[in-house]
């Protein structure tokens, strides 16, 4: 909105510098920054306000790990914050004419919405259960029909609807309309219903120690960022032979709010948290990260960008199968990991929660620069 504004101002008077806002990179630094200082500003308001509600996380007392108790008195549904800090500079810096801008912003809204439900049973009416199971995942379900439905159906989109990079390979795309033209939808639309509810389920299942979440989550928002800026860019695209999407720059400034916003909520999050994100900003950033990798066709990379919430999830995937096979096999089941997510696995091996926490956004940097390096190892 504030870019329509500020481009009318140019057509109409040509102000002195107004018209560095047409460049992509330009609003992308406003948007980083507005983002940090929302996040800032509205960040202690929200938790003041979190604490006098008595809006805290509810722990489990027989998780097993007894330094996570004294973390009941922390105020929770933080997750607005980063919700609003996003949400806010994304719709005053991106172009309100691109259908992406709609598409990331309804994303992160409705998921968000799933979230704070969630989070307000649990707090609020305190059913440590929380949302019922099947309504979250209809909530995810039902916002991947939509995105998966846009992004194959929208007349812009029609040239590269089914295809996706795979990484490592020059000029290799997967066709998901291997099927045939008519019915590519039938296996485009589960993957992108399938990416969004498994990330956002990957960053739910990653929010479990002060910062890891949202420190990683930045990391991935910067990485998505340049795949984003690349891919929207004729020229640079031509040059590291990646598919050119026309408009899909403007995810770059979406990819930038996030950053800020996540930034800005790890002054309040970094251990010992001052807040939690709760489900309200785990979903909404989860789903966030993989509609943005569907939009810029690179979710195959999404193992490596998102590393960390990958191997957490299959953490707990392979806990889960290994103790129902040895059970069954065995009629007593063993584990593989001390607890998952696998972060839990390292605090029962004695690892404080902050080296914890600071090795794992190592690894994710380390993964980003892979993710990066794909582009011209091809």
């Amino acid at each position: 909105m504030l870019y329509e504004l500020i481009n009318w101002l140019n057509q109409l008077y040509n102000p002195p510098g107004f018209g560095a806002f047409d460049f992509i990179t330009t609003r992308t630094a406003f948007a980083a920054a507005t983002a940090l200082i929302i996040s800032l500003l509205i960040g202690k308001k929200i938790i003041e306000w979190l604490e006098r509600m008595q809006l805290r996380e509810v722990i489990r007392d027989d998780i097993g790990l007894d330094a996570h108790l004294k973390k009941g008195k922390t105020p929770t549904m933080g997750g607005v914050i980063i919700i609003l800090a996003t949400v806010i500079p994304a719709l005053l810096w991106m172009r309100m004419d691109s259908i992406y801008t709609w598409m990331i912003v309804f994303v992160m809204l409705v998921l968000g919405g799933v979230g704070f439900i969630d989070d307000y049973i649990k707090v609020v009416k305190k059913d440590k259960s929380g949302l019922h199971g099947w309504f979250k995942i209809a909530g995810q379900i039902t916002v991947g029909l939509i995105i998966g439905a846009l992004l194959y159906w929208w007349p812009a989109f029609q040239e590269f609807n089914t295809l996706s990079t795979v990484p490592f390979l020059k000029n290799v795309n997967i066709d998901y309309a291997f099927l045939g033209e008519t019915l590519g939808w039938l296996i485009y639309i589960p993957v992108v219903i399938f990416v969004i509810t498994a990330v956002s389920n990957a960053v739910n299942l990653t929010d479990g120690l002060d910062g890891l979440a949202t420190g990683t989550t930045a990391i991935a928002g910067v990485i998505l960022g340049i795949f984003a800026y690349v891919s929207g860019r004729v020229d640079f695209s031509n040059f590291l032979d990646i598919m050119y999407l026309p408009g899909s720059g403007e995810l770059t400034i979406f990819a930038a709010s996030l950053v800020g916003a996540c930034l800005g909520f790890l002054w309040y999050n970094t251990h010992p948290a001052q807040v939690f994100m709760g489900d309200t900003g785990s979903l909404a950033i989860g789903g966030a990260l993989g509609a943005l990798a569907l939009m810029i066709h690179k979710e195959l990379l999404l193992p490596i960008i998102c590393g960390i919430f990958f191997v957490e999830t299959l953490s707990v995937i392979i806990q889960t199968s290994y103790f129902k096979y040895t059970k069954w096999r065995y009629g007593k089941g063993r584990r593989v990991f001390l607890m998952t997510p696998i972060h839990h696995h390292f605090e029962k091996k004695g690892w404080p929660e902050s080296k914890i926490v600071v090795r794992f956004w190592i690894i994710a940097v380390l993964l980003g620069i892979i993710s990066l390096l794909t582009l011209k190892l091809r």
